[in-house]
């Protein structure tokens, strides 16, 4: 319940037993791993790396332990051990893009042809939500520009493209928005469109050639507006049609969760022929002014 003595509407993981804390994201986790690895042997598991995403070091109300104990309470809920290349990423939302980067390292050295990637995250503790609520970003009655708390895991299996049916990652760029949303500084977008531009000159690419964009943009005006900027000073030539899809607007704000989230729906858009087109471009920012963009394409059977 708010401050206002209204309650705070929420998007819950429902579990058999009331976890909380660390050990629900173990829990939501491992269920997503396990089966994300559903057509892959147990006993070849432990010859995949993990790169775990986790919360930046900021976060309000952050749980202790996700630098360390959360990797190794997932190894055991799994009674696995991953490969000794894995690593914790600790950059909130736009962490799976900094996954996705160290994957295709790993991949590109001939000693791992599958990388695992997950993330977990939980914005439902009173710690986080008093903080979001005193800053008014929280969406209630009296507040339209906040989002909608929520939790959630999810996992990729990245490698070597084997075929159609898959996504391919072309390009991934980076960069950081000195006027970020605690900044109080002007916003031009400069972060996210340097993002964009070297994620696009990798990919060999223009904004133009792409069908759709797809974010962790969870309902704050500022983030909407920063898309909007971006878009209009990388767009080099009119589209009728460029479509922002934000999965937020089911599941709420996941924090890092929401990267995988945008990657297994641009996946089962472009899989289930419901997308736009198979050119996807996915821009994720965090609070603290990182902002990452990744270029996609679906190539179908």
């Amino acid at each position: 319940m708010g401050s206002d003595g209204e309650w705070i509407m929420a998007h819950q993981v429902p579990l058999e037993k009331t976890w909380r804390g660390r050990t629900k994201l173990c829990k939501m986790a491992t269920m997503a791993i396990a089966e994300c690895l559903e057509g892959v042997a147990c006993e070849e598991w432990g010859n995949l790396p993990l790169l775990l995403c986790v919360a930046e070091k900021e976060r309000p109300g952050r749980f202790d332990g996700l630098d360390d104990l959360l990797f190794l309470e997932i190894q055991e809920e799994l009674g696995t051990r991953f490969a000794p290349e894995s690593a914790i990423i600790t950059h909130g939302r736009v962490s799976v893009a900094i996954a996705l980067a160290q994957a295709r390292k790993l991949i590109a050295d001939g000693n791992h042809p599958l990388v695992l990637i997950a993330a977990a995250d939980s914005l439902l503790t009173w710690p986080t939500l008093r903080v979001y609520e005193r800053e008014r970003r929280l969406l209630t009655l009296r507040n339209s520009n906040g989002f909608m708390a929520g939790e959630g895991a999810g996992a990729l299996l990245v490698g070597q493209p084997t075929g159609q049916g898959e996504l391919h990652c072309s390009g991934v760029g980076f960069a950081i928005e000195k006027a970020h949303i605690d900044s109080g500084e002007p916003l031009r977008a400069d972060g996210l469109s340097e993002a964009i531009k070297k994620a696009l000159a990798e990919a060999g690419c223009a904004l133009h050639d792409l069908d759709y964009r797809i974010t962790d943009i969870s309902g704050e005006h500022y983030y909407f507006k920063e898309a909007a900027l971006a878009l209009s000073r990388v767009l080099r030539q009119r589209k009728e049609e460029f479509d922002l899809w934000h999965p937020a607007e089911s599941i709420g704000e996941m924090g890092v969760a929401a990267g995988v989230a945008a990657l297994a729906v641009a996946r089962a858009a472009g899989y289930k022929a419901y997308a736009p087109g198979p050119g996807v471009l996915a821009h994720l920012a965090n609070d603290a002014g990182q902002r990452a963009a990744v270029v996609l394409n679906f190539r179908g059977t």
